[in-house]
């Protein structure tokens, strides 16, 4: 019984000793690189495993290039994998380049993949350009009607600017911009609507795929709509504003104006004040006049003579007789 127990450690043993030796020795890997005419040692798939790249990605990958017609160099596809980058797409992007006929070289591809670009994507880009819509942008024409546009950009990857060109979110930015710039420009909004194609000739004109990371084959506008009349609310909104104005001026003269009235009405009641305080200092002074022998009894009788007649001629004048006949 113990020798079974024996043979069975032994036998397992030596089944994890062989999983080791094929793990850090692919003879099957290597065997199928062989016979696909990729020439590689034993020994460089060993230390593969001790530098830490899987084998299996590299061989597979000089194995596409080989049949491809392409010829690259084992160490260039282990230090991109080492620097983070993406093996397989590099491959499959110089594979596609090549039956494209585009022109990309190995150096260029994984400078766009460790870019963070993805490089298959971008040459397949260049064979089947991209149609990206823009949103909404709503413009002025001079006769003040609002227009809002929306515009189909078809562009294709510029591989010499992948590599710190800008992306989409600038080449609609530009469209946008170059869509008002064109609405803005133009003399009425019915011009617009009925040359639309003059928008996409004016802002083609602008080379706006100047820095970017992509050509723009065409811009097409797709949609567009009458907003709002902006100059008739601009014009309501400036009446609006000057009647208020008018108005605040028109408080102001008023508030002067009473102002002004209350003040002269404070004058005269002081003057009224005034003349009650005189009038009270008569019958004094004319008590001194008696007392100093400077006003006598038929002076004083012709003084209320005069005061009767005054207060008479008074009260004809605030209630004159009739004159009809």
């Amino acid at each position: 019984m113990e020798n079974l127990y024996v043979i069975i450690a032994m036998g397992v043993g030596a089944i994890f000793l062989l999983w080791v030796l094929f793990y850090f020795i692919p003879v099957g890997l290597w065997f199928t690189a062989l016979v696909s005419g990729v020439r590689i040692s034993l020994l460089q798939l060993v230390l593969m495993r001790w530098r830490k790249v899987p084998p299996g990605i590299i061989v597979n990958s000089l194995i596409a290039a080989t049949k491809a017609g392409l010829f690259l160099k084992r160490d260039d596809l282990e230090a991109h994998f080492l620097a983070g980058g993406h093996v397989q797409s590099v491959v499959n992007s110089l594979i596609s380049a090549d039956k494209a006929n585009i022109e990309l070289t190995f150096k260029t591809a994984t400078a766009i993949d460790l870019a963070g670009r993805d490089v298959l994507e971008a040459v397949q880009m260049s064979v089947n350009p991209k149609v990206i819509d823009t949103k909404r942008v709503a413009a002025v024409a001079k006769d003040g009607i609002q227009l809002i546009a929306m515009a189909r950009v078809t562009v294709r990857a510029n591989i010499d600017q992948l590599v710190g060109g800008a992306g989409e979110d600038t080449v609609l930015a530009r469209v946008g911009e170059g869509i008002v710039s064109s609405i803005g420009s133009a003399n009425s909004h019915k011009e617009v609507l009925e040359n639309p194609d003059s928008i996409s000739k004016v802002v083609l004109s602008k080379g706006l795929d100047s820095g970017t990371a992509f050509e723009i084959l065409s811009i097409d506008i797709a949609d567009i709509d009458i907003g709002k009349n902006i100059g008739a609310e601009l014009q309501m909104d400036q009446a609006n504003a000057d009647k208020n104005i008018a108005q605040a001026k028109a408080e102001e003269r008023r508030a002067m104006a009473v102002a002004a009235e209350q003040e002269m009405k404070a004058k005269a009641q002081e003057a009224r004040a005034n003349v009650i305080q005189a009038e009270a200092e008569v019958p004094k002074a004319m008590a001194e006049a008696f007392r100093s022998g400077n006003l006598g009894i038929m002076d004083y009788y012709k003084f209320q003579n005069i005061q009767a007649d005054t207060k008479m001629r008074d009260a004809i004048s605030d209630n004159p007789p009739d004159t009809q006949e």
